[in-house]
């Protein structure tokens, strides 16, 4: 903290060095929630209310954005695949690439947006208006009562999210593949059918959970470690967006290397 020479008030640090100590604070804070972990240490009330934020109150955004990305896919995908004579993997392109990367990392992008900034924001204004030392006042731990359900219901609805995501961004591009280049519908659904496999979509809701789990966590922590009133909220709520979805892309990009390297089978035969 640092005061100002005008007013003499304390104002939050900003900078690198600042942004790594909070992000040793999230690192910290996820081993926590690992020992929290227990049964009896779950609130189940706060626990479903924030699986319906993280859920339902998410799942129209999600699926909009899945049907449009489905049919700029397929827009860009089909005339290409249909010059080369490959009509029919049209289908498995847009299933495999929905399935491995875009539903999950889509769907993950905006609850980065919608819920990792609530998260910052509502646990935030608690550490400013000292209701996070109200809660040790009554023998209540901050990570069991608001960082755990909340962790908890991003791991848990985000698999589900992404899994809807990837029905309605195949659906949107089917639409178009349909109308659009007048493919068979039969053959778009086979293509993606015979495409895609139990690994594609169980790695999908791998992703989806360790996604889940950055979100909430990098949330809860920058809320955590908010100084600085109101415009310490502000700041706190746009670096962890950020800090969120740069966790986003550099796990994604480890775990596409760990489930998907090597010589793909995919479009093996396609012709």
């Amino acid at each position: 903290m640092t005061k100002s020479k005008r007013t003499g008030r304390a104002t939050p640090r900003t900078g690198l060095g600042l942004w790594l100590r909070r992000l040793l604070a999230a690192i910290l804070l996820g081993g926590q929630i690992l020992l929290h972990l227990r049964p009896n240490q779950i609130h189940r009330r706060n626990t479903i209310e924030q699986m319906a934020v993280v859920g339902p109150d998410s799942l129209m955004i999600a699926l909009i954005t899945a049907s449009f990305v489905g049919m700029v896919f397929t827009i860009q995908v089909a005339r290409e695949f249909i010059n080369f004579g490959a009509e029919t993997a049209v289908g498995g392109a847009l299933a495999i690439s929905l399935t491995r990367e875009l539903a999950p990392v889509l769907t993950a992008v905006v609850l980065a947006g919608r819920v990792g900034s609530a998260f910052a924001a509502e646990i935030g204004t608690m550490q400013v208006t000292e209701q996070i030392d109200a809660l040790y006042m009554l023998k209540t731990d901050p990570i069991d009562y608001l960082v755990l359900p909340r962790v908890l219901a991003c791991c848990l609805m985000l698999p589900i999210l992404t899994l809807l995501s990837l029905i309605t961004g195949i659906a949107g591009g089917l639409l178009i593949a349909t109308n659009l280049y007048d493919l068979s519908q039969a053959v778009f659904v086979d293509s993606a059918r015979n495409f895609l496999g139990l690994s594609d979509l169980s790695g999908a809701m791998l992703k989806a959970m360790v996604f889940g789990a950055l979100i909430a966590v990098i949330g809860c922590s920058w809320g955590l470690t908010t100084t600085g009133g109101a415009k310490g909220v502000g700041q706190s709520t746009t670096t962890a967006v950020v800090t969120a979805l740069l966790a986003i892309f550099i796990a994604n990009f480890f775990l596409s290397w760990i489930l998907f390297q090597g010589a793909g089978s995919a479009f093996t035969g396609m012709g």
